[in-house]
């Protein structure tokens, strides 16, 4: 029986001050100074990473090879393989060397020659004739504009409707004596 106001108590002896409770793992622990004089790095393992396709690229080359059914786009899918681009390429199109550390590559140089002979203000006044010219010119040409649709089937469907057919009268014999 327990005493009075106490819990009964286990019947088990504890272990000694020198066990270790839990599992005990085998590593080197020397504090401080191995891990100044000693430090464990991890080797990167080579990491190809396999981009996504891009359909939205694929779709519209497909378009313009002339695919119109959904088994041609299929097949078109199948024999080019087209990825989207990596994300580590820079926003001027190249990527980085492996020796670069900062900036950027130097845009080409501009040719001094033809800055001393003043050619891009010929070509200028060149633009600037032809426009005036154009202007004044009496027959104007249908200038496409930047934001116009261009002509396509549908566009060329609704100007020139197709002719409707006539609706004949005739039925097979198999028909006529019912």
């Amino acid at each position: 029986q327990p005493e009075l106001g106490k819990p009964m108590r286990n019947c088990y002896s504890l272990p000694g001050p020198d066990f270790t409770y839990g599992m005990y793992m085998h590593k080197r622990d020397g504090g401080v100074p191995e891990a100044i004089g000693h430090w464990d790095s991890v080797k990167a393992k080579p990491h190809k990473r396999v981009m996504p396709r891009d359909f939205v690229t694929m779709g519209c080359r497909a378009v313009d090879e002339g695919c119109t059914k959904a088994r041609e786009f299929a097949l078109y899918y199948k024999y080019m393989d087209i990825r989207c681009k990596d994300k580590n390429i820079l926003r001027y199109g190249c990527k980085i060397p492996p020796g670069m550390t900062f900036g950027r590559p130097s845009r080409p140089p501009t040719p001094l020659f033809d800055i001393m002979q003043h050619r891009y203000k010929e070509l200028w006044m060149e633009r600037q004739r032809a426009r005036t010219v154009f202007q004044h010119s009496p027959v104007k040409k249908k200038v496409r504009l930047i934001g116009e649709v261009r002509e396509n089937r549908t566009t060329f469907l609704r100007t020139h409707p197709p002719p409707v057919k006539e609706e004949s009268f005739w039925h097979p014999q198999r028909f006529e004596k019912v």
